[in-house]
């Protein structure tokens, strides 16, 4: 494929093109499997998962970012969007002006993938940067997993697919913070979650 036409693919164009690099894992045959591109693989202190290990040959961004796992649960866009949505208006920190975004609560992702909800989540971002966020912090922020930003779709190569982030207007204790120091724990591109009992 080439790298200009990667990138200047549409947003879900785009999602359909990283199926391909390995971000839809193989499923085993025993479980049900994402209908569309896999955007979120969940992994760590979980249930019983829907595909199985690592393929360091198919899973290669996994791979290379050192990540192991004998099972994992994944989730497409519909799983994602079967769960309750909340809607959240923060000041961003890329344009200092306020914008509807709206997604799952993490907590909710993590227990439709079985993991305990005094989880800590290690969250992950396509590009590599990953920031672990206590449980507690989750809940009292009420962080959610961002599919849309002002009713459209967060683009691949914008901050999507997927944004963990929440609504720092709401917290007088962030607000007291520059607009820049307010999201370090909220990783946009996020594309893997290992959930740590």
């Amino acid at each position: 494929m080439k790298k200009r036409t990667f990138l200047q693919a549409g947003a879900w164009g785009t999602v359909t093109a990283i199926a391909g690099l390995g971000l839809a894992p193989a499923v085993s045959a025993a479980t049900p499997c994402a209908a569309g591109p896999v955007l979120l693989t969940i992994t760590g202190a979980i249930g019983k998962g829907n595909r199985g290990a690592l393929d360091p040959a198919l899973d290669q961004m996994m791979h290379k970012q050192k990540l192991q796992f004998t099972r994992a649960h994944t989730f497409d866009l519909a799983a994602l969007a079967a769960l309750p949505q909340q809607t959240i208006r923060p000041t961003l920190e890329y344009d200092g002006k306020p914008h509807t975004l709206s997604g799952p609560l993490l907590t909710d992702v993590l227990t439709a993938a079985g993991a305990n909800a005094g989880s800590d989540a290690l969250l992950r971002a396509i590009d590599g940067y990953a920031v672990l966020l206590p449980a507690a912090e989750a809940k009292k922020h009420r962080f959610i997993i961002a599919t849309h930003i002002d009713d459209h779709p967060l683009p691949l190569g914008g901050l999507g697919p997927l944004w963990a982030v929440y609504d720092a207007d709401s917290f007088p204790d962030m607000l007291e913070r520059p607009l820049a120091a307010r999201f370090a724990l909220c990783p946009w591109g996020l594309y893997h979650i290992e959930a740590r009992a």
